[in-house]
C-alpha cells in the first residue's frame, strides 16, 4: 500500500518545498523504493500556462504535454523520473472538475459544497498522482495561513485519517530568520507556523527549518517544546551552495530513516554513489567562462529555471564554472552589441510577444558575424531563421507573424496561416490561448552530417516543445544554397525543427526545450556541445 508523505510550507513562500520534496524522494528512490511526486498549486487557473513568467517563473512541460508548475523540473532532475498531468493539480483543475460533474448531474442534485465535493475530489486525484507507488511525496504549494490552500490542507487531513496508522506523515518546513544585530535565531515565526497548521486540524510529524546554520539541540528542544514535535524530528534545512548538497545534507541528519521508522517499513540499503560524485564533480571545478542569456524575463531569474540548471549541468560535464550573464534584449541597439564580445558564448531563449525581438535579432547576427557560439532555443531559433533571412537572402522585411502580422516575408507563421487544408486558408484559435499550443514530447529526425547528429549521435530524438509558430514551410525554397541549413524536421508533420549555419564554430537553434530534459549528472547532448564550444572560444 502506498504511504504518502505531505510537505507544507509556513512564514514566507518560496523556502523550498520542491526542492526538499525531491531530495526526501531521491533518497528513497536511491534505496530502491517506486516514488512518485505531485506539486498542489492553490491557484485558481487550470495550469500556469498563460501565466506571466514574472508572477510564477518558468512553465514546465511534460512529456505527455501537461503545462505545470516548475517544482516538476527539480522533482525529474532530483529523481529521475517522468511526471505527467497527474503530477501537478491546480485549484481550477478541481473546481472546473467539480462543476463539470455538477453539470452532468453526477452529484444527483445534491448542493456541491467545498466540503466534501472539493475535498473529495481533492484526494481522488491525490490517490491517482500517487500512481501505486511505494511512496507518494505531495507537495502543498503556497504558505499556511493562506485562504486558498485551505480545501488542500483539509483534504491531506482527512486523507490522513482515512489512510489509517504508519500510512502517512507531515512535514513542515519553516523558516528560522537570524537577527544580525543580536545574531540570535528567532523561532517565534515557526512556532506560529505550526500553530496556525495545528487549528486546522494537522500537527506536523517533523520539521525542516529553513534557516543560514545548522540548529544546534538547544534550538532544537526549543521548537519542540512549542510545537508539540518529537526534539529527534526537528532538523535542519541549512542553506547550501548549491542545491545539489541538499539530499546529502538530509541523508547525513537522518531525516530518511525517520520517515522509515514512522512509516513501519523494512528498510533497504542506500546507494549515495550518484550524488557523492556529483558533489565531488560540483566542488572540483576551478575555471570560468562566461556565456551571456539575451532574455526578456530577467527580472526574475527563475523564469529560466531549466535553462539555469541545464547550463550548470553542462559546465559540471564540462569541469567549468558557468557565468551566466544576463541581458534584457530591450537594451541591445546597434550601437552597443560590442559588449557581446566579451562572451564565450550566446543564448536565445524561448519567449512570447513582440517586445524586445529586435535586439535578439542583434544578438543573434553578432554571434553568426563573429563566430561566437550561438544557441537558439524555441524563439531562439526562430530569431535566428528571420535574421538569416534579412540579412543573407534578401528578405529584409522578414518576420514572424506574431510579432508584425502583414509582414511581407513571414518566415515564421502559424501553421494555419500559411498551410491550406483542400485549399481553404484555415484561421488561428485568436481567442482561447490556454493548451492551444504544440506541445510535449515529438520525435524530430536528424540529417546525419550535422552538428546536431554529432551531439546526440543518433538520428532520431525525442524533445519537449512549447510554442505556436512555426519556420514557414512556404519560405524553405529560399535558404536552399545558402549557409543556413535545417538539420531537424519533425516526424510528424515534416516540421522544421534544427537549423544551423555551415562554417560556423557552434551555432544552432531547436523549436523545443531541451533543457526540460537535461541531467545534473549526464547533462544535455545539446548544452555540453555549446559549452564546450564556448569554452574553446578564446576571448
Amino acid at each position: 500500500m502506498t504511504r504518502y508523505v505531505f510537505i507544507t510550507g509556513g512564514v514566507v513562500s518560496s523556502l523550498g518545498k520542491g526542492i526538499a520534496a525531491a531530495s526526501l524522494a531521491s533518497l528513497f528512490k536511491l534505496r530502491g523504493y517506486k516514488v512518485s511526486l505531485q506539486k498542489l498549486d492553490p491557484y485558481i487557473n487550470l495550469d500556469p500556462g498563460t501565466m506571466s513568467p514574472f508572477q510564477h517563473g518558468e512553465v514546465f512541460v511534460t512529456d505527455d504535454g501537461a503545462e505545470t508548475d516548475l517544482d516538476l523540473g527539480h522533482y525529474e532532475r532530483f529523481v529521475g523520473i517522468k511526471t505527467n498531468q497527474d503530477s501537478n493539480v491546480t485549484a481550477g483543475r478541481i473546481y472546473s472538475n467539480v462543476i463539470n460533474k455538477e453539470r452532468k448531474g453526477d452529484y444527483l442534485g445534491s448542493t456541491v459544497q467545498v466540503i466534501p465535493h472539493i475535498t473529495d475530489e481533492i484526494k481522488r486525484l491525490i490517490i491517482k498522482g500517487a500512481n501505486k507507488s511505494d511512496i507518494a511525496f505531495v507537495e502543498v504549494g503556497g504558505t499556511v495561513g493562506d485562504i486558498e490552500s485551505l480545501p488542500f490542507l483539509e483534504a491531506i487531513r482527512q486523507l490522513n485519517l482515512e489512510l489509517g496508522e504508519s500510512k502517512s506523515i507531515f512535514i513542515h518546513l519553516t523558516l528560522l530568520p537570524k537577527i544580525d544585530v543580536t545574531n540570535e535565531i528567532k523561532t517565534k515565526p515557526t512556532q506560529h507556523s505550526v500553530k496556525e497548521l495545528r487549528s486546522i486540524g494537522i500537527q506536523p510529524d517533523l520539521l525542516l527549518c529553513r534557516g543560514k546554520s545548522d540548529l544546534n539541540q538547544e534550538l532544537k528542544n526549543k521548537i519542540a517544546l512549542f510545537t508539540n514535535v518529537s526534539k529527534n524530528a526537528v532538523f535542519s534545512a541549512k542553506d547550501t551552495d548549491s542545491i545539489y548538497n541538499i539530499p546529502l545534507n538530509f541523508r547525513e541528519q537522518r531525516i530518511d530513516d525517520y520517515i522509515i521508522n514512522n512509516f513501519k517499513i523494512k528498510p533497504k540499503k542506500i546507494n549515495l554513489k550518484p550524488w557523492k560524485e556529483l558533489q565531488s564533480k560540483i566542488k572540483g571545478r576551478k575555471k570560468q567562462i562566461d556565456i551571456v542569456m539575451i532574455g526578456k524575463y530577467i527580472d526574475l531569474v527563475d523564469s529560466y529555471k531549466s535553462l539555469n540548471e541545464a547550463v550548470f549541468h553542462a559546465g559540471v560535464c564540462n569541469d567549468k564554472i558557468v557565468k551566466v550573464n544576463y541581458i534584457d534584449s530591450e537594451t541591445i541597439t546597434k550601437g552597443n552589441t560590442k559588449c557581446l564580445n566579451k562572451m564565450n558564448g550566446i543564448i536565445v531563449p524561448g519567449g512570447f510577444g513582440h517586445r524586445g525581438i529586435e535586439g535578439k535579432i542583434l544578438a543573434a547576427e553578432f554571434a553568426r558575424v563573429n563566430n561566437i557560439p550561438y544557441f537558439g532555443i524555441c524563439l531562439g531559433m526562430q530569431i535566428s531563421v528571420i535574421e538569416f533571412a534579412r540579412n543573407c537572402i534578401n528578405l529584409s522585411k522578414a518576420n514572424s507573424t506574431e510579432f508584425h502580422k502583414n509582414t511581407p516575408n513571414p518566415v515564421i507563421a502559424l501553421v494555419t496561416e500559411w498551410k491550406n487544408y483542400k485549399g481553404k486558408k484555415i484561421k488561428a484559435d485568436q481567442v482561447n490561448y490556454g493548451g492551444t499550443m504544440r506541445l510535449g514530447a515529438q520525435t524530430c529526425n536528424l540529417s546525419q552530417n550535422s552538428l546536431a547528429f554529432k551531439m546526440y549521435n543518433k538520428k532520431t530524438i525525442t524533445e519537449r516543445h512549447r510554442h505556436r509558430y512555426e519556420v514557414n514551410k512556404n519560405y524553405i525554397n529560399k535558404f536552399k544554397g545558402s549557409e543556413l541549413i535545417f538539420t531537424g524536421i519533425s516526424k510528424k508533420d515534416n516540421l522544421m525543427e534544427i537549423v544551423e549555419i555551415k562554417n560556423h564554430p557552434w551555432y544552432l537553434g531547436c523549436q523545443f526545450h531541451p533543457e526540460f530534459t537535461s541531467s545534473p549528472v549526464k547533462g544535455h547532448p545539446l548544452f555540453n556541445g555549446f559549452i564546450k564550444a564556448s569554452i574553446n572560444n578564446k576571448i
